[in-house]
């Protein structure tokens, strides 16, 4: 199972108006693209209006609930079909490789310098020990994967507009977290940091010749961890970026 970023309205999420990285690539290059969500593969039958009403209601019960008692109401987001939107694929080994070395720069232990393909980070000991720490209360490390664009740095356990539970943080939250992360260990620049989703990530696959001398490509299965960790740092600090110039939620979508 995959995993994509997604930074735009919910009413666009959920109408399908919108193409991940694979579907761009297929779709560039000729192939041809069957989109399967845990759900399914099914069209989604409601209409458009539908869907965006549904999401007004979901996001406006949902900041009545996490605004302060006593405190103004969270701002709603513009909820439409047509707003823009931003995508990219860091995939689990790499997302799990950022959260690895947060976690080993929080506690000034050595990172692996190697991970493997399909590799689990949740249950990597010095992940296991940041998840669980009363002291740390990161998103990241919480299981979040939904952030609304609200500044206040927090996280909470509610339900999507599928009703699915889900852990649903704030991009406000999130960006704290990528800087702290950033002051733990690169301490780069953000011309830099917006570099590495170029520079850094998975190795090119391996082509060699096959039978009857025809190109054979065999797919590498061991990454460097930290280049993985810098392509996943740099996708969601774009995501972060794009999403608070715009006023939208960020999804993890696998």
């Amino acid at each position: 199972m995959g995993l994509d970023i997604y930074a735009g309205t919910l009413t666009r999420y959920y109408a399908q108006n919108w193409k991940s990285m694979t579907q761009q690539w297929a779709e560039e290059n000729g192939y041809t693209f069957s989109r399967i969500t845990p759900g399914g593969a099914g069209e989604n039958t409601a209409s458009v209006e539908e869907i965006r009403e549904a999401m007004e209601n979901w996001r406006n019960q949902i900041l009545q609930s996490i605004t302060p008692q006593g405190k103004p109401l969270y701002a709603p987001w513009p909820e439409n079909n047509e707003a823009p939107y931003y995508t990219d694929k860091p995939d689990w080994d790499a997302y799990g490789a950022l959260v690895l070395y947060i976690a080993c720069k929080s506690y000034g232990e050595p990172l692996p310098p190697t991970v493997k393909a399909g590799w689990d980070f949740q249950n990597h000991p010095v992940v296991q020990r940041m998840a669980s720490d009363p002291d740390k209360h990161w998103s990241l490390f919480a299981g979040a994967t939904w952030w609304l664009p609200i500044e206040d740095g927090f996280w909470f356990e509610g339900p999507l507009p599928t009703d699915d539970p889900a852990v649903i943080a704030t991009t406000g939250g999130l960006k704290a977290e990528l800087e702290k992360a950033n002051e733990l260990g690169w301490q780069a620049a953000e011309e830099t940091i917006l570099s590495w989703r170029d520079t850094e990530g998975y190795p090119p696959d391996i082509t060699t010749k096959g039978l009857f001398g025809r190109p054979k490509i065999q797919k590498q299965t061991q990454y460097d961890t930290e280049s993985l960790a810098k392509f996943a740092f740099s996708i969601l600090w774009r995501a972060v970026k794009f999403s608070q110039e715009n006023r939208v939620p960020i999804l993890l979508d696998f």
